[in-house]
């Protein structure tokens, strides 16, 4: 008999692809939010085969989806029990973390004058900006000014955020880095306790020729207790995380990490987990960040249409290369409707695609009720106890 139905799970997490309004989005402004569908309408229809095959339409009326047999996958929807809509409340909750009171967030004033004070004099930078923004917009009204006087751009968004942008060439990402970690210092004083603190670097010399560069750093802080990662590193087994997964936890409880570039190479990095034959049992858990980060935020919805045709082709490429015994999950943490008004994550349910070749019998499940019923499947897969304090319950059918 074998001593897990599953030895490898591949959790692929779509950043803010989200399928529908939660019951309570009306609270966060967001009733009627639909991230999938919404953008499928844009576009005229999605050509995503692979997904559909897993289940995908079956959960909405999604342009170019159709309702069809998938045996060997169960779909559905999962919601968050969480206070909030962001990054870090979503992931941590997919582990078994709770958070009850939603993260600080600055959007509405920019941040304290005491904390820019701060920052500045410890920094020993001039600091410009300060106000919610788009970061390739703030970078082409202010990137001149911040080469001129190796000043930083701070500023925040709809979520709890501080960033800094500065130019590799001038500033350098040592000391880009390093302003970052006085940041994230002073941010874990309750008053200014924001989730995240981020490097934004940039290259070129004009508003024409400035971009974004792939060396983005992220602090986060700590979650509060172990979470579901933290169990299966005690326990020997593999967390392999891949793109911004490491940076969301802080470390705490990753085996592996790599970083990725776009969600491409985050595909790329993946497949050759999959192929890895040296990972043997546990955990990879994949974010997959464009899909918010360049099309969401930017309320771009025929770029996300493309950015989903473009998984879906890649996640073609991937199925076929998995083991007998893995298990395939592909979700999201939020939405981010990309047709909605401003600039913020939606308050959404998540979708839920979960494949192997070990089921015979896949359907449309229940909706579930915390993002944390993932955490406490892996958990059950492998044989170990779910501390008490983190949430969740066992999706049975995967483990029957």
């Amino acid at each position: 008999m074998e001593k897990y139905k599953y030895k490898r799970i591949f959790l692929i997490v779509a950043d803010s692809v989200g399928c529908g309004e939660e019951p309570d989005a009306a609270k966060f402004g967001d009733a009627g939010s639909h991230t999938l569908m919404h953008t499928a309408e844009k576009c005229g229809g999605l050509n995503i085969p692979v997904m559909n095959s897993l289940g995908l339409g079956d959960l909405d009326p999604i342009l170019g989806t159709s309702k069809v047999s998938h045996p060997h996958s169960y779909c559905g929807k999962s919601q968050e029990a969480s206070a909030g809509k962001d990054t870090l409340t979503g992931h941590w909750e997919m582990m078994g973390v709770e958070t009850k009171v939603p993260f600080v967030t600055f959007t509405d004033t920019g941040f304290p004058k005491e904390l820019m004070d701060e920052l500045s004099e410890k920094t020993g930078h001039k600091l410009i900006g300060n106000v919610a923004a788009s970061g390739t917009e703030i970078i082409k009204e202010l990137g001149e000014e911040q080469i001129r006087d190796n000043s930083l751009i701070v500023y925040t968004s709809s979520d709890s955020v501080l960033q800094i942008a500065a130019s590799e060439e001038v500033t350098g990402l040592e000391e880009l880095y390093r302003c970052c970690e006085i940041a994230r210092e002073i941010c874990l004083k309750p008053e200014y306790k924001v989730g995240r603190v981020i490097a934004r670097p940039y290259v070129g010399k004009t508003p024409e020729t400035f971009k974004r560069t792939s060396n983005r750093h992220d602090l986060a802080l700590y979650p509060p207790y172990k979470t579901v990662m933290n169990v299966l590193q005690e326990n020997n087994f593999m967390v392999s995380c891949v793109g911004k997964i490491g940076d969301i936890f802080n470390g705490y409880g990753v085996v592996k990490t790599q970083k990725t570039k776009n969600n491409m190479h985050g595909m790329d990095v993946t497949i050759e987990e999959v192929k890895n034959k040296e990972f043997l049992e546990g955990l990879c858990f994949v974010n997959l960040v464009e899909f918010d980060s360049e099309y969401g935020h930017r309320r771009n919805p025929l770029g996300y249409g493309k950015a989903l045709e473009e998984f879906d082709v890649r996640l073609g490429e991937l199925i076929p290369l998995l083991r007998d015994d893995d298990l395939l999950i592909v979700t999201a943490d939020h939405g981010n409707d990309p047709t909605w008004h401003g600039t913020d994550h939606t308050r959404e349910k998540i979708p839920l695609l979960m494949y192997s070749k070990k089921i015979n019998d896949g359907v449309m499940l229940d909706d579930r009720l915390c993002f944390g019923d993932l955490g406490a499947t892996i958990l059950a897969n492998f044989k170990l106890e779910k501390p008490s304090n983190l949430i969740g319950r066992p999706i049975e059918e995967l483990l029957k």
